[in-house]
């Protein structure tokens, strides 16, 4: 079984190209699953618009419609699902939890980008500071022990800026890894900054010493592409070596999803 969940698509403003070159690029790479998982527009009760990051809220149906046609036009070929990568926003995760259910999603992953709100709140992959860092893992444990999603996407986010893994990165790395096991929640090897910046040997994520972290504390983890481009799935170099990375971790490594 090769299953990706984590792709983006041109609505959420800064991916691009079409929804069918993606698929095609999947169907061309021995996916057997694979998910689309865009930024979740939020009902901003100012009505705020976060056009670079997310679609608009009135474009949510016609995203879900588009991707049901196609999962019958490609039925024969790959199975196609669909969902959302969602914050922790505290005043909407009961929104949230009604939307999946009426909107009938196949699954929900956990990004945990803002603090609070995209429109208020910090961006948690420019963390620099030991504070920021405090204030991240407390977010995440909150949307972690939600019970609302799939996975942890990029849990190591807070490595995109921050200088060097220092102590501080070591405390937060540790609660995360061990608020995941405790509720049961795979962690994502995210293979976006990589594919960009280098991860593991530069910048950016995935982070070696943190998933040195998750491997000792026991946790689940699980190949993400967090393709923005139907380039990142056609490359096979990137996740040809992540397959290698996560063979380490035995059962733990899941191939794919039990979504019930």
């Amino acid at each position: 079984m090769k299953a990706n969940y984590h792709t983006h698509t041109a609505r959420c403003g800064h991916a691009e190209g079409t929804d069918e070159q993606y698929i095609a690029a999947a169907i061309e790479r021995g996916f057997d699953v694979f998910g689309f998982s865009d930024h979740m527009p939020w009902p901003y009760e100012s009505g705020f618009v976060n056009s670079h990051v997310r679609m608009a809220i009135d474009q949510m149906d016609e995203y879900i419609a588009t991707m049901c046609e196609l999962k019958k036009k490609y039925a024969d070929k790959i199975k196609l699902l669909v969902g959302f990568e969602c914050e922790y926003f505290p005043q909407y995760m009961n929104w949230l939890a009604e939307t999946k259910e009426a909107k009938k999603l196949d699954y929900l992953i956990f990004g945990c980008h803002y603090e609070g709100s995209d429109e208020t709140g910090r961006y948690f992959g420019g963390a620099k500071t030991a504070e920021d860092l405090i204030r991240y893992v407390d977010s995440a444990v909150k949307g972690i022990e939600t019970g609302l999603f799939a996975y942890m996407a990029h849990p190591d986010l807070f490595m995109r800026r921050y200088p060097v893994f220092d102590a501080n990165c070591r405390a937060a790395a540790k609660d995360i890894c061990q608020c995941c096991k405790e509720n049961n929640l795979p962690m994502e090897i995210n293979l976006h900054d990589r594919y960009r910046l280098g991860g593991l040997n530069g910048n950016g994520y995935p982070n070696a010493d943190f998933f040195e972290i998750a491997y000792d504390t026991g946790n689940q983890v699980i190949i993400g592409l967090d393709a923005h481009e139907p380039q990142e799935i056609a490359n096979p170099k990137e996740y040809d070596r992540a397959e290698k990375e996560a063979a380490r971790f035995g059962d733990r490594w899941l191939r794919s999803l039990d979504l019930g």
